[in-house]
C-alpha cells in the first residue's frame, strides 16, 4: 500500500511518536511507501508532501511538536479545496489516508470519508475532548506540565499569602483543569462545563483562609465563563479560522477575587507551555499504539473509522462515534471527588 500521514490542528507532544510507529509500522511489517503531507489538511490540498521512511523518524520519538507542522486549515470552506484533496490523492496514488488529529481535524476526516477517499483517524488532542476513547494523546503530557506548575506555585502563594489563579487549556471542557486541579491540590476548579459564580468562589476562599490557610490555588480553564451578569467580560476577539481567541480570564478573575475579598491575587497562565516539550511515556506508549492499530487498520479495509482506547484495549470507532458529541468532564467527576479535597 501507500500510505499518507498528517497531523492536524494543534500540536500536541506525541504527535511524533505516532508518526514514528505508523512508519515503522507500515515500513516493515507491511513493505508499505509512505508520505507526510506538511501542514495538516492545506498540504493535501496544496500537495505538498515528504517521504517517510525509518530513517527520517530516527530520533523523534521524545520530540514534541510534528515533524510534518500542523494548521488549522479546513479545506470545506472551498469547493475548489475540496476538489483538490481528491486530486492529490489520485495524483499521489494513495492508497489510505491517516488523519492525526482533534475534533475539528476528525471533522474534516469524516467529510472526506464521506466523499469515498479512504481515512483512518488518530485521536490527539491535549483537551482529552474527542468522545469514544478514554485519552487522546498529548493529555497526559499537558497535564503532567500543568501539575509541576501547580506545585511550584503552592510554594511562592504559601510565603506571600496570596491567591493564584492559574489558567490552563480547555476551550470547551474542562478535562486539564480537573486533573491537574485535583493532582495539584488546587483549592477550586473552574472548568467550562458550567458556568461559574464568583461569589461562591469567593465565599469559598473566605471560608478556607478563615481556618488558617493563608494561600490558595485556584485552576480555571481558559474556556470558564461566568454566570450572566456577574463579571463584565470584553468583547470576545476571533482568528483567521473563526476559532474564539481564548486566553485572560483568570486576569479577570484574580481581580474580582482582590477586589471582593482583599486577598491579594496573582495569575500564571500557562498557555503553549502546556503543548510544548517531551511527552510523557504514557503518551509516548499511547501514540505508538495507535500508530500501529492505524496502519492495521488500514490494511483491513477499516475505512471510515478512528483508532480509540478503551479499558486498556486498542479498538476502531466509527467517526461518528468519534465526534458527534464533545467528551465533557463528568458532573460527578467533579462533585464527589474533586470538590471533597478543597475545603
Amino acid at each position: 500500500m501507500r500510505l499518507g500521514v498528517l497531523t492536524g490542528g494543534g500540536d500536541c507532544p506525541g504527535l511524533n511518536a505516532a508518526i514514528r510507529a505508523i512508519v515503522r509500522r507500515a515500513s516493515v511489517t507491511y513493505r508499505d511507501d509512505i508520505v507526510g503531507f506538511h501542514d495538516g489538511w492545506q498540504g493535501v490540498v496544496e500537495d505538498d508532501a515528504m517521504p517517510l521512511d525509518v530513517a527520517v523518524c530516527r530520533g523523534i520519538l521524545p520530540r514534541g511538536g510534528t515533524i510534518l507542522a500542523t494548521s488549522r486549515f479546513n479545506p470545506f470552506k472551498s469547493a475548489t479545496d475540496t476538489e483538490r484533496i481528491a486530486e492529490t490523492i489520485a495524483h499521489r496514488h494513495i492508497d489510505a489516508l491517516i488523519a492525526i488529529g482533534g475534533e475539528g481535524s476528525l471533522r474534516i476526516a469524516r467529510e472526506v470519508s464521506d466523499l469515498g477517499i479512504p481515512v483512518v483517524g488518530i485521536p490527539k488532542t491535549i483537551d482529552n475532548d474527542v468522545n469514544a476513547t478514554d485519552y487522546t494523546i498529548g493529555f497526559d503530557t499537558a497535564v503532567q506540565i500543568a501539575v509541576d506548575a501547580i506545585d511550584r506555585l503552592h510554594t511562592t502563594a504559601e510565603s506571600h499569602g496570596r491567591v493564584i489563579v492559574c489558567e490552563v487549556m480547555g476551550r470547551e471542557v474542562g478535562w486539564i483543569a480537573v486533573y491537574a486541579g485535583l493532582a495539584g491540590g488546587a483549592a477550586v476548579v473552574i472548568a467550562p462545563e458550567e458556568l461559574f459564580d464568583i461569589e461562591q468562589t469567593c465565599a469559598h476562599l473566605i471560608r478556607r483562609h478563615s481556618k488558617g490557610r493563608f494561600a490558595s490555588i485556584v485552576v480555571i480553564a481558559e474556556g470558564a465563563k461566568p454566570i450572566k451578569g456577574t463579571i463584565d467580560l470584553p468583547p470576545a476577539e476571533v482568528d483567521r479560522y473563526d476559532h474564539e481567541r481564548l486566553g485572560g480570564i483568570s486576569s479577570i478573575v484574580a481581580r474580582e477575587i482582590e477586589s471582593r475579598t482583599g486577598f491579594e491575587s496573582r495569575v500564571t497562565i500557562l498557555g503553549h507551555l502546556q503543548r510544548g516539550g517531551t511527552p510523557t511515556a504514557f503518551d509516548r506508549v499511547l501514540a505508538t499504539r495507535f500508530g500501529v492499530a492505524a496502519v492495521d487498520a488500514a490494511h483491513d479495509g477499516a475505512f471510515g473509522t478512528m483508532v480509540a482506547l478503551h479499558a486498556q484495549q486498542i479498538e476502531r470507532v466509527t467517526f461518528a462515534q468519534a465526534i458527534d458529541e464533545l467528551k465533557r468532564v463528568p458532573r460527578d467527576l467533579i462533585d464527589r471527588v474533586a470538590n471533597i479535597f478543597t475545603d
